[in-house]
């Protein structure tokens, strides 16, 4: 019997190998039947060994069938659940996101699988990364609405979404995004409606005086300055919470404003009244600033603290405590503005019964300051109306007395001999002289006009124009016939002057003609005119009266009317007149002929 595993049956490597003279198992055959002929075996333990080296190389055989057999399979199986990998990975992705299938189904099972394999690759790669996108996309949008709703914290990261492996395509990522977009515009307006938020809470602390940053941390902490835009809180817990603060500090404004106001008005309200100086309200200035401001134009910082408006409490209630005490001084101040507005319009009234009144009504607690200080302020307020309807009355009357004054100055002028001379001053006499003639000459003009308003001044008031306790028109007229009787005075000096020169003339001539002695003159001395007191020279009457009621007081209009009348009366003219016509004829002596 001839062995199984000879040369025949061995493969042509092995024989090629035995020949290039490595170890084979024909080699070791030969070599086995060379020990078997050397030791004497026999045929049949010879043909069990052989038989025993059959059964061994059949099992290794088997064996590696048997492996062969399973890697097949294996194969095959990985053949097979890549082909179904490739089917869910493109059903997942999606046709249009990725390339297309292999068109190789023939060929080995290794070649197959190698045609799927670069496919498969690229899948699990275009997978894996179209994966991060969703966790990516997930987490920015599960981010942005805890952040929302309040369940995670600005910068908190938050758990790695589970994505859906079976639908990663495109349309389904692009949702995502789409989400993802209206989340992240969302937060902007949250973010950007929180900082309008933090921006008025900022203004409204800084216009009541306070503390920014414990308000707005009570809130939420992270709206700190010191944080970051981009880690503000969001969520609707704080917008509603910052809402409710704005409400809450507007409310505190303008509650504090209109105390602030009520405030200022009380403070005004007690100036006026004592008549308080500029110094001291200026220091009340940052709150009566805002004494008729609307809220939104309070901007000021510190404008509404709290200690600003209890100063203003505090000083308030020193001033009401003080008005009782200032309360006589003070309606003697106003009593005195109202005398002196009178008194500026040459109006008289009877200050001893006013004060006498003012001090009745005050000792008697009759009355509230404030209201005695409003009806004074009334009867102010009258007499400045009285007194601007009589101003232009008034300057016209103090033009007529200007005028008369320059008149009188001008005849004692033209008296003056030597006003012709080179003295010092002569030449600024002239020009004045030259302005007198001027205005002299508009006297009667001036008074008819005088006359004129003065006349309709009363017919619109049915009331008599008083001017220091004297009727206007009676001055005018007095002054009037004044005016005429001095006229005719001067007329007759003027006669009587002539007729004495004339006089003088005829003693004066001799037998031998006309001839003037060496120790006398010939012309007659000076004639002075009638001396400048009085009505007589062109002063009006009331010039004096005016100037006596000042002195004596705003009640002694009725002594300066009977001495006006004193002045102005007819006796007074003719005992003027007189005096004039003796001081002609006793000084001016008459010469003797030589």
């Amino acid at each position: 019997m001839y062995p199984l595993c000879t040369n025949s049956l061995l493969p042509d490597r092995f024989i090629c190998s035995e020949m290039a003279g490595d170890i084979t198992c024909g080699s070791l055959l030969q070599k086995l039947q060379l020990i078997w002929d050397e030791v004497g075996e026999s045929d049949e333990d010879r043909d069990k060994v052989l038989y025993q080296l059959d059964q061994e190389c059949l099992d290794v055989y088997k064996r590696k069938v048997d492996q062969a057999t399973d890697s097949r399979d294996l194969l095959i199986q990985a053949l097979d659940d890549s082909k179904i990998e490739l089917a869910r990975l493109l059903s997942a992705l999606g046709e249009k996101a990725i390339a297309r299938t292999p068109e190789k189904t023939s060929g080995t099972i290794k070649q197959q699988l190698a045609a799927i394999a670069p496919t498969l690759e690229k899948l699990n790669k275009q997978k894996n990364e179209r994966v991060r996108e969703f966790v990516n996309v997930q987490s920015q949008i599960d981010q942005i609405c805890g952040e929302i709703a309040g369940t995670t914290e600005v910068g908190e990261k938050v758990a790695t979404p589970q994505v859906n492996e079976d639908d990663l395509t495109l349309e389904r990522l692009e949702e995502f995004r789409s989400q993802l977009q209206e989340l992240e515009k969302e937060k902007s307006n949250r973010l950007e409606k929180v900082l309008d938020y933090v921006s008025m809470i900022h203004n409204l602390c800084t216009v009541l005086g306070m503390d920014f940053l414990s308000t707005v941390t009570e809130v939420h902490p992270s709206l700190d300055d010191s944080i970051g835009d981009n880690c503000k809180s969001i969520s609707n817990d704080t917008l509603s919470k910052l809402d409710k603060t704005v409400a809450t500090l507007n409310e505190d404004k303008k509650s504090r404003l209109s105390k602030l106001q009520e405030l200022a008005g009380q403070l005004y309200d007690l100036w006026d009244l004592m008549d308080a100086p500029m110094q001291e309200r200026s220091m009340f200035d940052h709150v009566t600033c805002n004494r008729s401001a609307s809220v939104d134009k309070v901007t000021a910082p510190g404008a509404l603290a709290l200690d600003l408006i209890e100063q203003a409490e505090v000083e308030v209630q020193r001033l009401d405590q003080l008005k009782y005490s200032k309360m006589k001084e003070i309606a003697f101040k106003k009593q005195t503005e109202l005398e002196d507005i009178y008194a500026g319009a040459h109006m008289v009234i009877d200050t001893a019964a006013a004060h006498e009144k003012i001090l009745a009504l005050i000792e008697a607690g009759n009355i509230e300051p404030s209201e005695l200080i409003a009806d004074m302020e009334s009867q102010i307020s009258k007499a400045k109306e009285e007194a601007l309807s009589r101003k232009e009355i008034l300057d016209k009357v103090e033009r007529w007395m200007s005028a008369c004054e320059e008149e009188s100055w001008l005849e004692d002028y033209n008296r003056d001999d030597n006003r012709y001379n080179s003295s010092r001053g002569a030449h600024l006499n002239l020009k004045r002289a030259e302005k007198a003639r001027i205005l002299v000459n508009k006297i009667p003009a001036l008074v008819e006009t005088l006359v004129a308003k003065t006349r309709a001044w009363e017919e619109s008031r049915g009331l008599s124009f008083m001017y220091d306790g004297v009727p206007l028109l009676a001055m005018l007229d007095e002054y009037v016939m004044l005016r005429q009787e001095r006229e005719e005075d001067k007329k007759r000096m003027r006669e009587q002057k002539r007729y004495i020169e004339q006089q003088l003339n005829t003693d004066h001539e001799g037998p031998f003609g006309s001839r003037v002695s060496p120790n006398r003159p010939v012309s007659a001395k000076k004639v002075p005119g009638a001396k400048s007191n009085g009505s007589a020279n062109g002063t009006p009457p009331n010039r004096r009266l005016s100037v006596s009621g000042h002195q004596n007081g705003r009640s002694g209009g009725k002594d300066g009317k009977r001495d006006a009348a004193k002045t102005a009366s007819p006796g007074n003219v003719a005992a003027a007149k007189e005096d004039a016509s003796s001081h002609i004829s006793g000084t001016d002596p008459v010469p003797s002929t030589p």
